[in-house]
């Protein structure tokens, strides 16, 4: 598998944490590859950088998001944003470099996508 830094998936990630005021979010504390050769079926992964190496190696809380070329790239640039909410939202609340899973209690991440990606439609207007 190959991988390549994805420039303009953090560009496009900057913007929708400015317009949808994700103030949560560090972009800065976001990484963003562009993946080729994976077996996976997804368009995008988000990668965690769990607690016990944050405190072994003394790093702030960190994500990587991964997009998969083979299906990313064939994205039109809406959904294209739309898959990077989508990973955004696994990010919990205290940016600690946990993840939040697809489904909880009163939440469902794809439908809450669905729903700023509308949001961030309208905001991006203007």
């Amino acid at each position: 598998m190959e991988w390549e830094e994805a420039k303009e998936v953090k560009k496009d990630l900057k913007k929708i944490v400015k317009v949808l005021k994700l103030d949560y979010i560090n972009p800065e504390r976001i990484y963003c590859y562009r993946t080729h050769g994976s077996k996976s079926r997804a368009y995008a992964r988000i990668w965690a950088f769990p607690k016990i190496f944050q405190t072994a190696l003394n790093i702030e809380p960190s994500y990587v998001i991964e997009v998969l070329s083979k299906y990313y790239d064939k994205l039109d640039s809406d959904k294209q944003k739309h898959v990077i909410i989508h990973e955004l939202l696994h990010i919990p609340k205290n940016f600690s470099g946990a993840l939040l899973p697809h489904r909880g209690r009163s939440r469902h991440l794809e439908t809450q996508a669905a729903k700023l990606f509308k949001e961030y439609k309208k905001l991006s207007k203007h």
